[in-house]
């Protein structure tokens, strides 16, 4: 599993991490990431996920260069 912890008091906008949240775990797809549970430890959010090899989509996409083609990919999937 992968833990992302989320400062609460960082958020101005809670009802985005909220929503969020309850659109990961209503929605299965075998290309997104799955949500297993989320904890409220102090001020900080615990989200559990599924855990992928590689790191964040984001970082991938800043460290490598890709060409329209396979970022059109990428999104579709």
């Amino acid at each position: 599993v992968a833990v992302k912890q989320v400062s609460l008091r960082k958020q101005p906008q809670m009802e985005l991490i909220v929503n969020e949240l309850l659109v990961v775990r209503d929605n299965k797809h075998p290309n997104i990431v799955s949500y297993l549970d989320s904890y409220l430890a102090g001020d900080k959010l615990w989200i559990i996920m599924e855990y992928m090899d590689g790191g964040p989509l984001s970082s991938v996409i800043k460290e490598v260069h890709m060409a329209e083609g396979e970022m059109a990919a990428i999104c579709r999937e």
